[in-house]
């Protein structure tokens, strides 16, 4: 990177993290980084005010993209793949959707509570519709190509055997 405002090799460092992996979090980069939190901080604000970085609240997290690689769906569909298993719950019902909260509960092995909460998340971001049916809810995905093609691009730095397994990307390993 030539570019004059990533001369420090903090700042590059920092902004190569995000490249490499789109969507990550402040705690995460300060574990794989070797800078104290002030430091990151302040090299986090100042990418973002210069525009090389932007920015993407998920409710828990705070999140950081290279600026203008991704729109705000891909931000959404980012942020929903960067946590376990609302990344699980997309990828079955990419495979086998539409579901109930009754059928990925029984695949996910988690309780109903659970899968409801991050349906309702991927709900309320736009990337699963329901549809009721009589007493059942069954959910998809809305915008299957988008999923599937943004985990594909960038599922090295996810590292979930379990939804390559179920996508069929087994051929990475």
């Amino acid at each position: 990177m030539s570019d004059p405002d990533l001369e420090l090799a903090s700042r590059r460092a920092i902004y190569q993290q995000i490249a490499d992996t789109p969507g990550v979090h402040f705690r995460a980069l300060l574990d794989e980084l070797d800078y104290a939190q002030g430091t990151l901080q302040y090299q986090l604000r100042w990418l973002t005010d210069e525009g090389l970085v932007e920015v993407s609240e998920d409710g828990k997290y705070t999140r950081y993209y290279p600026a203008t690689e991704f729109d705000e769906t891909d931000r959404a569909v980012m942020n929903a793949l960067r946590r376990e298993y609302s990344r699980r719950v997309l990828a079955h019902l990419l495979v086998d959707g539409p579901l109930s909260t009754t059928e990925l509960s029984d695949r996910l092995e988690k309780a109903q509570s659970t899968v409801s909460w991050h349906l309702s998340n991927l709900a309320d971001a736009g990337l699963v519709t329901k549809e009721r049916d009589g007493r059942s809810v069954a959910y998809d995905v809305s915008d299957a190509d988008r999923v599937r093609y943004l985990y594909t691009i960038h599922r090295q730095s996810f590292t979930d055997r379990v939804v390559d397994r179920l996508l069929g990307l087994w051929d990475s390993y």
